[in-house]
């Protein structure tokens, strides 16, 4: 049986059994959230004076004695007890430690419940931020290659089939565009991460006077959470953010998938830096996407953690109950996964190296101009289904041959359609086919540059705000 004394040993007759003990503590993993929980208990004093619970005194040494616990948690020095259960109890005992019976007052008017609930969105809330600068530098890289690539032709796949030429350029902004709705999500998500709980106490608020809007200020939260039940046990936040994640890590499997493609010898798009790849114990010639595929695989890592909090909160009636000392590894872990795998690929997408004269072979295969020669048909008055069936025989014969569709000879694709006239082979080109989708969104090099330069305009004005 354990011998330590506990915070609420005077309701209870008997020491706590040793398993349950361990069984019940969080401090191996919730000791992360130790600086959110030192800031918050700082505010939390500062209120207390305000409202005159604490003198000016018993508030500053509160403070050192928080502030010195801070530095010893940093040096490596601050003694972690299982037996206090989890970070709130142990940095509470300590400074009783410290400073003496001040220490003691500094629980006044909250519960573990409202400061627990507080530490996370502290600390989810600084997660984000650093998130969100991760995505930023990501898209950086892409923006820096996309430019580089505007001019760079490679075949635009549907049903992983050669569908018509884009530039890699073009597809770079693709992934752009994909993150620009990741930022958004994050930032949309924060502001309902950013509600403080701190003052709704156990479940039902307190009797004494507190200045919860002074408190939130000094915390930096926009607004004290508006109802003490739903402060203590709402995890919609995040559950939401888990689901912002889920959906960044979706689009990070879905890059890490069309990388270990390009890299393969069937395709020969790109190739990756050796820094961020792998060989074989075995195979000597290997050489492995390994990053890209570790990605790929913490995907699924990602999505679980949003089933366990989902399943976690699903059945759980109002207030706080102990079910909820389980949303930390799901959301800590979600929290390191994103955020390395978004460091991974901001670190290796400057250097990869484009294969130019193998994604350009690879879009003369297919036919992938037949669009573009159905819409000069369409142009020149032959109605759409017609000009479509024209085309489809003209690829045949190309099939039949062995030859592509600019390969063909004006005699041969007059017999298809009397309408055709020399000018078609500027369209049957690859050049031709991506530059004449000049407009808003298309594949036109000029266009991809314009698109590369908004971009860096709307990241600008994001870092300034």
């Amino acid at each position: 049986m354990s011998s330590e004394p506990k915070p609420w040993a005077g309701r209870f007759t008997e020491a706590t059994d040793a398993f349950v003990e361990a069984f019940t503590a969080s401090v191996d993993f919730d000791k992360r959230l130790a600086p959110h929980d030192i800031r918050g208990s700082i505010a939390h004093a500062s209120m207390l004076k305000r409202i005159g619970v604490l003198n000016e005194e018993e508030c500053e040494t509160i403070t050192d004695g928080l502030e010195q616990i801070l530095a010893e948690i940093e040096r490596g020095e601050f003694s972690w007890s299982v037996k206090l259960e989890d970070v709130h109890m142990n940095i509470e005992a300590r400074l009783t430690e410290r400073i003496g019976e001040a220490g003691k007052k500094l629980h006044t008017g909250r519960s573990r419940n409202d400061q627990v609930a507080t530490d996370v969105r502290l600390y989810l809330r600084h997660e984000i931020d650093r998130i969100t600068d991760e995505i930023l530098r990501f898209q950086l890289a892409l923006l820096d290659l996309a430019e580089r690539e505007a001019d760079t032709i490679m075949p635009g796949f549907t049903h992983l089939q050669v569908a018509q030429p884009v530039t890699f350029g073009h597809h770079l902004l693709a992934w752009c565009e994909m993150l620009a709705r990741d930022y958004e999500r994050l930032l949309d998500c924060r502001k309902r991460v950013n509600v403080m709980p701190l003052g709704a106490a156990a479940l039902a608020g307190t009797t004494f006077p507190l200045d919860r809007f002074y408190t939130a200020e000094l915390l930096g939260f926009d607004r004290p959470a508006a109802n003490s039940l739903d402060a203590v046990s709402d995890r919609d936040f995040a559950i939401e953010f888990t689901a912002c994640a889920s959906l960044i890590m979706m689009h990070l499997s879905r890059f890490s998938e069309e990388l270990i493609l390009w890299t393969s010898a069937q395709f020969g798009f790109i190739d990756l830096p050796d820094a961020f790849c792998t060989g074989s114990s075995i195979m000597p010639q290997k050489k492995n996407p390994d990053v890209p595929e570790l990605v790929r695989g913490k995907s699924g890592r990602v999505f679980g953690h949003l089933m366990s909090l989902l399943i976690l909160m699903k059945s759980q009636p109002l207030a706080y109950n102990k079910d909820n000392q389980e949303d930390k590894e799901p959301l800590f872990d979600t929290v390191d996964t994103l955020r390395n795998c978004l460091r991974a690929f901001a670190d290796m997408m400057p250097h990869v190296r484009p294969n130019r004269d193998g994604m350009y072979k690879s879009a003369q295969k297919g036919y992938a101009t037949a669009t573009d020669l159905a819409d000069y048909l369409v142009r020149k008055g032959v109605p759409f289904r017609d000009a479509h069936e024209i085309v489809g025989k003209a690829v045949r014969l190309g099939i039949e041959t062995g030859r592509d569709l600019s390969q063909l000879s004006l005699t041969e694709l007059q017999q298809l359609s009397v309408t055709i006239g020399p000018d078609v082979f500027e369209i049957l080109t690859l050049e031709g086919s991506v530059s004449a989708r000049n407009h808003f969104g298309g594949t036109a090099p000029e266009q991809v540059r314009a698109a590369v330069k908004r971009s860096r305009q709307r990241l600008e004005e994001v870092a300034k705000t």
